[in-house]
């Protein structure tokens, strides 16, 4: 079931805010919860009904041994390590076993047969958020919560596909407020709002734009194609994304839930250590507090912490996908964070302008290798965006539409302040109500979200 179609927006939404706020108008507030657990159980079997086991003997594994850990008697730390090697062997079962056969037996000759498993939607966001949970647990950080409680922490359907990835004491404890637990109109017009401004990026702008990206990452191969092909795929996964993202966080505010920031104006950045602090922030977060902080951060000196930066990276983009255009593609923005250590150790600031010139052409060329399937497709926008193919004019008449709708959308990006949402006048309801409106009118090429596929 997709944010952006008829039944959900029309169905299981309206069905799912009735009940949950009906049983906590008559304080069935245990009962409002298992509701709201239930149905986001029936939002994520809607893809793939097989998954339900999967998911639930994970939710059940993890609940038990983060309640084991909790308490401290069973050597938590023993505990604490068998339960990240489990998740991480059930994510690397179903993601990467393929990856890993393929690439062993192009190492050996062998010929062991590829298993061919459907990825479990969703698994590398709830695999994270319950190591999440389990980490906190063994640092004393999560309160202790019932099985439903649990549950509804790890599918509660807004954040369960694509993200945010949360912290226990995030979420939880919002559901146990009693205002929480009653309608709130102001929270329903900004949650409506941000839900319309998500689906405007969605189906009107990233949905647009998806078509000259892969025509172009198909045959692109002259300086103008190819950077149109770039700078649309560029745009499309940032608004395809930050759309997800503000759906997400505008569906939680329907029940008062408020959800972590996941995008702050990413394209804006003046380096690559900025932009992810803008770009997929809970990601960054976790990498930072379960990767990068683990292996010794900063702490341990210089040369380790650039050591530290890449291995992080290598990780972040393995767990994005099992190929080896992944893995280039997190060691590229490893290495790139180096360099800017160093280059801020020895050398002088760089205007603002030029640096964010370069981080933005540094994130253009580092998307080629996340979006190529192969080497040799990389390579090939690579040279036709150096000029090295020729200029291609060609192609301009028939591009000139993307070309002005690229312009139009970096010069919003760029000159884009504000991230906090208001609703303060009728005019705002009136706005949301019109991208609302027009949103639908794209709903013939209804298409799901690019981070569906991580």
């Amino acid at each position: 079931m997709l944010f952006n179609s008829y039944i959900f927006m029309f169905g299981f939404l309206p069905v799912v805010l009735a009940g949950y706020f009906a049983l906590n108008r008559i304080r069935l507030f245990k009962y409002a919860k298992l509701w709201l657990a239930l149905s986001s159980l029936v939002f994520y079997g809607w893809w793939n009904i097989r998954y339900i086991p999967l998911i639930l003997l994970s939710i059940l594994f993890n609940y038990t041994l983060g309640r084991y850990i909790h308490s401290g008697k069973f050597r938590p730390r023993t505990l604490l390590i068998f339960g990240l090697s489990a998740n991480l062997l059930l994510l690397g079962y179903y993601k990467y076993a393929d990856f890993f056969i393929t690439n062993w037996n192009g190492l050996t000759g062998w010929k062991v047969a590829p298993l061919h498993l459907l990825l479990p939607l969703g698994i590398s966001f709830f695999t994270f958020t319950q190591i999440a949970y389990l980490v906190d647990a063994y640092r004393h950080q999560a309160r202790e919560y019932g099985l439903v409680n649990y549950i509804l922490f790890v599918t509660f359907f807004p954040h369960l596909i694509a993200g945010p990835i949360l912290h226990h004491k995030e979420m939880m404890p919002q559901f146990d407020r009693l205002r929480g637990k009653l309608w709130n109109w102001n929270n329903v017009l900004k949650g409506t709002l941000l839900f319309s401004i998500g689906l405007g990026k969605k189906v009107i702008i990233a949905d647009t734009l998806v078509g000259f990206a892969n025509s172009g990452f198909a045959s692109a191969a002259h300086f103008v194609d190819s950077w149109v092909a770039v700078l649309s795929y560029t745009l499309q996964l940032y608004f395809d994304f930050s759309g997800y993202t503000d759906m997400a966080i505008g569906i939680a505010l329907l029940f008062n839930i408020v959800l972590p920031q996941n995008f702050n104006t990413p394209y804006r950045a003046l380096s690559i250590r900025d932009f992810w602090r803008r770009w997929h922030m809970t990601l960054s977060r976790f990498l930072r507090d379960y990767i990068y902080i683990p292996l010794g951060g900063n702490r341990k000196g210089f040369w380790i912490s650039i050591r530290n930066v890449i291995i992080t990276f290598l990780l972040g983009g393995l767990w994005h996908g099992a190929g080896w255009m992944f893995v280039l593609w997190g060691l590229l923005h490893g290495v790139g964070q180096a360099v800017e250590k160093l280059w801020a150790r020895r050398g002088t600031p760089l205007p603002k302008g030029i640096a964010w010139l370069l981080t933005f052409a540094f994130l253009n060329v580092t998307w080629v290798f996340f979006r190529a399937e192969k080497l040799t497709i990389a390579l090939r926008l690579l040279k036709g965006m150096s000029g090295i193919n020729g200029l291609g004019t060609s192609a301009v008449s028939g591009l000139k539409w993307a070309i002005v709708l690229i312009v139009i959308l970096l010069g919003v990006i760029l000159l884009r302040h504000k991230t906090e949402i208001q609703v303060r006048s009728w005019k705002t309801v009136m706005a949301m109500a019109l991208i609302f409106v027009i949103s639908l009118f794209f709903f013939n090429r209804i298409t799901p979200f690019l981070y569906f596929n991580f």
